[in-house]
């Protein structure tokens, strides 16, 4: 039975080779029977139960999830100190607000039961079924569908499932992994991975060793080092630690008057929210390599790393040759002090071996050990853990041997009705990950909506379209941090190869790309005439008696605008958004990643001013989100160097044009632009006040923007 109601006039399932004829018999656009399964009851299956049950009726969907509970990354992570490294505030879905969050960093529990909430709210339970395992999917093209084998992991038996269209929606870091290390599985003592966290091991007086230095290791080393009677790290290459002071808020936890504000008031709560995520949308221009933000925060970040470790030896070690941000950057609370600790041994470079009682390091010592943590990451190859069999007989793991060949994150060429979410290329990284997974939904609906209301038997991305969106990608990301070589997830955990996790632009720039599908990118093949959608002669309305049959005429032109330029405006909201108010003049602090990823939970923040509506000027509280907003601006976009119209991208820049802010700030932009006159104002606006200068950096981002030039 199909999960969304059924409209009257719809007749029994149509066989496939008959489905042309039938609907001449129908309305036009008729929404036939609709089955899609979804890898996976995490944050992307629980947001596509939720689209699906909002946007249609007459349709059936599965998520299979092999774990015990959903929300997927949050459910598994539960180590020491497992929080979100992006604001709680704007860790969620844009349409479904939590304005009782406990603190600005959250825990992995708390997003967890946040993801709980949202299931429960909108009644989401019926779309899953837990404990059940997909270990295959083969696409059958006479039927025009996947083909899907899963395992109740309850009780072992196989079950054997079909779908319309198959969605992946199993997450990046998903599958987590245990380093290449000689001999360890032979440990004798507690062995285990921060993606399955053993929290019944007692660490109080035991000798723990921690393996790597990535985003785990650097938010498990400060909140196991007060049990463990001593640490020694292994880590083999160096890495950014951001500083938490000036780039990254101090853990804050919200006072209850502040929360009941929220509870009580959508709108000061909505205006804390946009605060936030325009801050972070501003910062990505520092992911641009030869930007002044990006040398100016490398300098930054050395100088304080170099204050707090204090030997010259470990700096050569641990702090980076290449640009920050090459690595995914962790606030790093505490962790620069607990390496310096008098209880913390550090072995640089790779293990040698793991013998049953303890690790011999890269520096041929053998360190006694009676628990053994390894945070080595995730697969970040993109291929699934289970069989996906395509056209032509062709397996995913043999179309993406050499790298991911991701169609804008959401589809691949040869793999029809297969649709991912946080695919290849997508924005986990360039901003807030949880509004471009919306994106992502909402134009994989736009694609089933189409197979849906038309004979559709299959659809894909042509090769090259693919083809030709991967070489964008590489051009562009050649001037970025990311392509910087550093062995990184972002590049399929290589140091040279290419940037396979992340979208080519911003968050902003993904998010109008998305917004309307560009079906010439599409192999659309039918069953039979393609205009059968035509169907009987007769519309929806004239079937619907409740419907009004004139709906079209009005008293004026209130319809959607047909240029982009102008819809964009709507959206954006353009002209309501300037630097006058409140909302700009914040100095806020926080990460520049973006994605959710954890961070250590302990607290050191000041709350806020005020508590009728916190106080956006200070630089802790809730909204010390980013710091010192205009000095990151400024530096972000590079203020004081002349604009270089010489490093143009093959199309486009990365960014959208909702960057380019409001009409008034572009008039403003306008009439003070003289060459680059604007950029040497920003430098001297010191005089001139705060807002002067939030001006003139303001009118110098249009000008950036307006040229098409990078920085």
């Amino acid at each position: 039975m199909a999960n969304g109601s059924v409209l009257s006039y719809v007749p029994e399932a149509v066989p496939a080779a008959t489905e042309a004829h039938a609907r001449t018999t129908l309305p036009i656009h008729h929404e036939r029977h609709l089955k899609v399964i979804c890898i996976g009851a995490g944050a992307s299956g629980l947001l596509l139960a939720y689209k699906m049950q909002r946007n249609f009726e007459n349709y059936e969907l599965v998520c299979y999830e092999k774990n015990d509970d959903i929300s997927g990354t949050w459910y598994e992570n539960r180590y020491p100190g497992c929080a979100c490294d992006i604001a709680a505030h704007i860790y969620t879905w844009s349409f479904e607000p939590n304005p009782s969050w406990s603190s600005v960093y959250a825990g992995s529990e708390e997003i967890h039961n946040y993801f709980h909430r949202f299931s429960k709210n909108h009644g989401l339970s019926k779309f899953y079924k837990l404990r059940h395992l997909v270990t295959q999917a083969i696409w059958d093209a006479t039927t025009g569908g996947w083909d899907v084998e899963i395992t109740n992991l309850v009780d072992g038996s196989k079950i054997t499932d079909h779908c319309d269209i198959l969605i992946n929606g199993a997450g990046v870091l998903n599958t987590w992994k245990w380093p290449e290390v000689p001999g360890l599985h032979n440990f004798k003592g507690n062995l285990m991975h921060t993606a399955n966290y053993d929290k019944s091991v007692d660490l109080k007086g035991k000798n723990v060793g921690l393996i790597g230095n990535g985003s785990s290791a650097i938010q498990v080393l400060p909140n196991i080092l007060p049990d463990a009677k001593r640490v020694t790290t292994f880590f083999r290459g160096p890495t950014w630690v951001s500083p938490v002071k000036n780039v990254v808020m101090d853990q804050y936890f919200y006072t209850d008057e502040e929360r009941h504000l929220w509870e009580r008031d959508a709108d000061a709560h909505l205006r804390y929210r946009k605060k936030l995520e325009n801050s972070l949308n501003k910062v990505f221009p520092m992911f641009l390599l030869k930007s002044e933000r990006q040398q100016d925060l490398r300098a930054g970040m050395t100088e304080i790393m170099k204050s707090i470790i204090k030997d010259e030896e470990l700096e050569k070690k641990l702090i980076p040759s290449w640009a920050v941000g090459c690595r995914r950057m962790t606030p790093g609370v505490g962790y620069l002090e607990a390496l310096v600790s008098d209880k913390v041994d550090i072995s640089y470079g790779t293990i040698q071996q793991v013998t049953e009682g303890g690790c011999i390091g890269g520096d041929g010592k053998e360190y006694p050990l009676d628990v053994l943590i390894c945070a080595t990451g995730f697969d970040t190859s993109y291929l699934p853990r289970f069989t996906v069999i395509g056209a032509d007989g062709v397996s995913l793991r043999e179309a993406w041997a050499k790298e991911p060949r991701s169609y804008m994150g959401v589809g691949t060429n040869g793999f029809p009705n297969y649709m991912m979410i946080t695919g290849p290329n997508s924005p986990i990284g360039n901003g807030a990950v949880l509004v471009g997974m919306e994106a992502q939904a909402d134009y994989i609906c736009k694609m089933m909506d189409r197979w849906q209301t038309e004979n559709i038997h299959s659809f894909s991305p042509k090769a090259e379209a693919v083809d030709e969106f991967l070489s964008y990608k590489d051009a562009f990301m050649k001037d970025t941090v990311w392509q910087q070589e550093c062995r990184s997830w972002y590049k399929s955990n290589s140091i040279t190869g290419k940037v396979t996790a992340l979208w080519p632009g911003s968050s902003l720039h993904y998010l109008e790309a998305m917004m309307e599908p560009r079906y010439e990118d599409w192999d659309i093949k039918y069953s039979g005439n393609r205009f059968s959608f035509l169907g009987n002669g007769f519309s929806q309305t004239e079937v619907d008696p409740t419907a009004d049959r004139g709906y079209y005429l009005r008293n004026e032109d209130d319809g959607q605008y047909l240029s982009r330029g102008k819809r964009r405006k709507v959206f954006s909201k353009a002209g309501t958004w300037t630097l006058d108010g409140p909302v700009e003049t914040v100095s806020v602090k926080g990460d520049s990643n973006g994605a959710g990823s954890p961070i250590s939970t302990e607290s050191s923040g000041s709350p806020p001013a005020e508590v009728e509506e916190p106080n956006f000027q200070s630089s802790t509280g809730p909204s010390g989100y980013l710091a010192n907003l205009t000095s990151h601006i400024s530096t972000a976009f590079g203020v004081g160097n002349s604009v270089s119209s010489k490093r143009r991208l093959p199309t486009g820049s990365g960014f959208n044009a909702s960057s380019a802010r409001d009409a008034k700030s572009r008039k403003r932009g306008e009439a003070a632009r003289s060459g680059n006159s604007q950029w040497e104002g920003v430098k001297e606006a010191g005089a001139g006040g705060k807002k002067d200068k939030d001006e003139l950096i303001d009118n110098a981002l249009v000008e950036y923007l307006r040229k098409g030039t990078r920085v």
